[in-house]
């Protein structure tokens, strides 16, 4: 019967520097913005993808609540230039729609891909389906662990889940599905999961706002609820939205800024060092290259921003 190993923190021998996986990668990326009903898209989407040939895992990213998909363009480009297709609909607008509705139209955006993604890709470039993974933010990653459970029945499979800064409501609040109830009951989930989270996300922006990330809803909730294969980073000095764009425009933009207690350092740091904990984590539960992820484990001075605490259990092989 399977068993759950800690990873211990030994030395990782790497012919390349881990700490890569914070800079941008070696792919030429561009930007790809879809109307609705393009090659039968249900909904408007942001594509970031490689230019050059080849074929590449493909990542849903969903955006949190009160955003729009164009905040995440230099978290997403630092992404995509380590080699995958990001997918990123825009789930809706304010006024903001129900969290079921929300999950269905994410739904029917999987459902789209394997016909409607690959026409929309430079020449010679493919996205890998059978390398699907979920990718979100705040309210959006409560939505991929919502499809992960198998809300709005996803007609393909993942191949990971990874949450930055997931909120799954407030005590006042708490919309369906109520994916956190009971916190002792372990998520149903096959796909490795990784969960980021933010220092300050708990705390209020000032006397009153509430916080974006609030205590018994977020990630350290969302981590308890893990099983493994399954990875917790936490960035200490910085809040919610600092994954975002410096200066999003707009009302839209603004609120974003003043809602969520921010950070005092550069959202550059925030977002190199996300994007590279999502590309570890993908590395090796996508690609089987388990070896940045561990070296962050091992050594979590090699990322832009402090990391603590720093969780990584795989789940043992099998035996007899």
């Amino acid at each position: 019967m399977a068993t759950v190993e800690v990873k211990e923190r030994k030395t990782v021998s790497m012919a390349v520097d881990p700490s890569t996986v914070f800079e941008t990668g070696k792919f030429e990326v561009t930007s790809i913005t879809v109307k609705t009903g393009i090659f039968s898209a249900s909904k408007p989407l942001f594509i970031f993808t490689p230019t050059n040939p080849g074929s590449y895992p493909v990542i849903l990213f969903l955006h949190g609540f009160c955003c729009m998909g164009s905040f995440y363009s230099d978290l997403l480009n630092l992404i995509a230039s380590h080699g995958y297709v990001i997918a990123l609909p825009q789930l809706y607008v304010m006024p903001t729609t129900s969290e079921m509705q929300e999950i269905k139209s994410a739904s029917e955006v999987i459902g789209w891909l394997p016909s409607g993604l690959d026409p929309l890709l430079p020449t010679n470039v493919k996205g890998d389906i059978s390398k699907l993974s979920l990718v979100g933010h705040s309210r959006g990653g409560k939505t991929a662990f919502s499809l992960a459970l198998g809300y709005g029945r996803p007609s393909l499979p993942f191949s990971a889940v990874i949450g930055i800064d997931p909120v799954a409501g407030t005590k006042c609040f708490q919309p369906e599905p109520h994916i956190l109830n009971p916190i002792s009951d372990p998520f149903n989930i096959s796909a490795p999961i990784t969960v980021i989270g933010t220092g300050l996300g708990p705390m209020s922006a000032s006397p009153v706002t509430c916080p974006c990330a609030p205590k018994g809803f977020n990630h350290v909730a969302f981590f308890k609820k893990c099983k493994p294969t399954c990875a917790h980073f936490v960035t200490v000095d910085y809040g919610h939205m600092d994954i975002l764009n410096d200066n999003p425009p707009g009302i839209t933009g603004l609120f974003t800024n003043i809602a969520c207690k921010n950070g005092k350092g550069p959202r550059e740091l925030m977002r190199k060092c996300c994007s590279g904990l999502v590309i570890a984590s993908l590395k090796a539960f996508v690609e089987n290259d388990e070896s940045f992820l561990n070296a962050i484990y091992v050594d979590p001075s090699i990322a832009p921003v402090d990391l603590n605490p720093v969780v990584l259990i795989y789940k043992a092989t099998s035996s007899p």
